[in-house]
């Protein structure tokens, strides 16, 4: 059973990335104190990218043993290995090429033009399996999962209106995506309900309807985002301008 959403308001975008950023290194840190790893699923656009950043620039970013965390991503644009409008590329430039994190435990998903070529089904496919190989099983369960949210109220490449958010798979392909680049990878719900804690993060004032559709007991199609929690703890971290319609 998924947890019930808790609305965690900033005064501005600065200060939201800082204290995003804080609670992932304590919730990391607490992980490996637990298990001695970490799981946590990567987003793409300016919350979840400003948010890494200051992971970076934090004077705590020490405590993390940043070889024993595996870096997933909860959905990917099928594009070559650098494009800018790769969540990836985004996430490597803010954090990833700057920590001792090991090749190996980031797993972005596929590029195009890479091993499964342009095949984005098989794409899809191929990092599924590859999830199933790092959990043992076909529900990964992830500390945590980072979620920006759409002007619809899409998360990860879900989108409301669509089905690819109830296929059982837990990786599968998006085509004709209503937000350009048009074919991407993408969890499906349940991979994103498998996690231990989700954190939609959202700053500005055009994501203010998106944080309302998003805590407004829509249904799944309707509004993605306001299913997409986790069975632990869900977590929906905003600034003042995102939160303005539900203050």
């Amino acid at each position: 059973m998924s947890s019930p959403q808790e609305l965690i308001v900033y005064p501005d975008h600065d200060t939201l990335a800082a204290a995003g950023a804080a609670r992932l290194i304590t919730a990391i840190a607490d992980a490996q104190a637990a298990r001695g790893t970490a799981h946590i699923s990567l987003t793409g656009g300016r919350g979840g990218t400003s948010l890494l950043a200051a992971v970076l620039a934090s004077p705590a970013v020490g405590a993390v043993d940043w070889s024993n965390v595996d870096f997933w991503w909860s959905d990917e644009r099928f594009l070559p290995e650098g494009d800018p409008e790769r969540n990836e590329t985004g996430a490597r430039e803010a954090l990833l090429d700057h920590i001792p994190a090991l090749p190996e435990k980031v797993h972005y998903m596929p590029r195009l033009g890479e091993e499964f070529g342009e095949d984005v089904d098989a794409a899809a496919a191929g990092y599924a399996k590859e999830l199933a190989e790092a959990f043992g099983s076909a529900v990964p369960v992830f500390d945590v999962s980072m979620l920006g949210i759409g002007e619809d109220a899409h998360v990860a490449s879900l989108f409301p209106g669509r089905d690819e958010q109830f296929e059982v798979a837990s990786t599968v392909s998006v085509r004709n995506s209503p937000k350009p680049p048009p074919t991407r990878c993408t969890f499906t719900m349940p991979t994103i309900q498998s996690s231990l804690e989700v954190w939609l993060i959202a700053s500005g004032a055009g994501k203010a309807d998106a944080i309302k559709l998003a805590t407004s007991n829509l249904s799944a199609k309707e509004a993605p985002a306001g299913v997409a929690r986790g069975f632990k703890r869900s977590l929906v971290l905003c600034d003042r301008d995102a939160a303005a319609e539900v203050l």
